[in-house]
């Protein structure tokens, strides 16, 4: 018989913790009594999550300078390579035989000049001896000053052709992964192609979009554009498969531009890539952790939510409930609101039973405790046809 009774207040218990403990209902004690407590401050933390797209902090786009058939591609996709390392090879027969004439050119105006030189040479001892005029000796110098003039552009149309036959050379800018190939061995290519893209991927940077008002308010607290940046906590990167990534990042670079379709301002946060695990492309999201040692937290079964608006019931110094609206942090943990307007260190709110209340109705307060109490007594003196009552409603 003990163990049915107390299995039996136990179960009373529940139900008028049911209908108590939250914030809808409340037992019926027959004194308007309604537990009521103190608003104080406590630690905070709570995180904000952006949706965030990868990119190599050096993504490079290889096109060829000259039109030609790709003769040779000497890479695979998501090879490592090196600065320099040649990629492709255009056809370059053209090239070579352009290359082949201007150095023939070069030669024959060497031979020119060469010529010139000795004639010009002899003139002036001819010249010096009187066996030949000043006429005859401008002369010599004019045709050999002419045949340098033809080997410099001689020279100039070599280095013209040989550059020109380095463009054949596809050759990468910078170290990286190699991206897609979409061009294969034969394809006619020219300079609006891409043939591929080469990321440099030991550091990745991570964009994400803040919005107006939420960099306005990190900068009216942490001063300049610059300290906004560096007050920022290191930030971690969830992705795509919902894991996080092992390594935090940093928030290096904020857009001095708002994007007015959105009305947000983009950041890029810097993540480092040791393992490759990360490639440009990617997506994933940001997350910024938030901690607050000064905050309000109240527990949400204490708030109601009418059109958007949320509101609770402050106590007056006169024990009057006061409907009253508050504003709250929108990162939550699912029990507890971090309250951002509306409530103040000292002031009371009711926790339970909001619903039987209304604004200007007078109450007796007493602490949570006390309510608790007189749940515990009001089940101890429920009979069995009470508890059937109870469950009933």
């Amino acid at each position: 018989m003990k163990k049915n009774k107390i299995l039996m207040i136990a179960t009373v218990a529940a139900v008028l913790s049911s209908c108590g403990g939250g914030g809808g209902g409340r037992p019926s004690f027959g004194d308007n009594e309604y537990p009521v407590v103190t608003v104080s401050t406590q630690s905070a933390s709570s995180q904000t999550n952006y949706p965030a797209s990868i990119k190599g902090v050096q993504d490079v786009q290889i096109s060829p300078k000259v039109g030609g058939f790709i003769t040779q591609i000497n890479v695979k996709e998501g090879q490592m390579v090196s600065a320099g390392q040649t990629l492709f090879v255009i056809d370059n027969q053209t090239y070579q035989a352009q290359v082949r004439q201007a150095q023939a050119a070069v030669n024959t105006a060497q031979s020119q000049v060469s010529t010139a030189e000795l004639t010009y040479q002899n003139s002036k001892q001819l010249h010096d001896n009187n066996v030949i005029g000043d006429y005859e000796l401008q002369t010599a110098e004019n045709t050999m000053n002419s045949a340098k003039a033809q080997l410099a552009q001689a020279q100039a149309a070599l280095a013209s052709a040989k550059e020109a036959l380095s463009f054949c050379y596809v050759k990468s800018p910078s170290a990286g992964i190699v991206g897609t190939l979409p061009f294969k061995v034969g394809a006619l290519v020219g300079a609006q192609n891409v043939l591929t893209t080469v990321s440099n991927n030991s550091q990745m940077e991570v964009y994400f979009s803040m919005t107006e008002k939420a960099v306005l308010a990190m900068q009216r607290a942490h001063g300049s554009h610059g300290e906004a940046l560096s007050e920022l906590p290191k930030v971690k990167l969830q992705l795509a498969d919902g894991t996080e990534y092992p390594y935090e990042g940093t928030v290096t670079k904020m857009s001095g531009v708002i994007d007015q379709t959105t009305g947000t301002v983009q950041m890029i946060a810097l993540f480092q890539n040791p393992e490759r695990l990360l490639k440009s492309g990617g997506s994933g999201t940001i997350v910024i952790p938030e901690s607050n040692e000064e905050a309000i937290v109240i527990p949400q079964a204490c708030v109601m939510e009418v059109q958007n608006k949320k509101f609770v019931y402050t106590v007056s110094s006169d024990n009057k409930v006061v409907y009253t609206e508050i504003k709250v942090a929108p990162q939550n943990d699912g029990n507890n609101f971090v309250v951002t307007e509306g409530l103040k260190v000292g002031d009371k709110y009711v926790t339970n039973g909001i619903t039987k209340l209304s604004d200007q109705m007078e109450i007796v307060p007493i602490t949570p405790e006390r309510y608790q109490q007189k749940i515990q007594e009001q089940a101890k003196a429920m009979t069995a046809g009470d508890i059937v009552g109870a469950m009933k409603k």
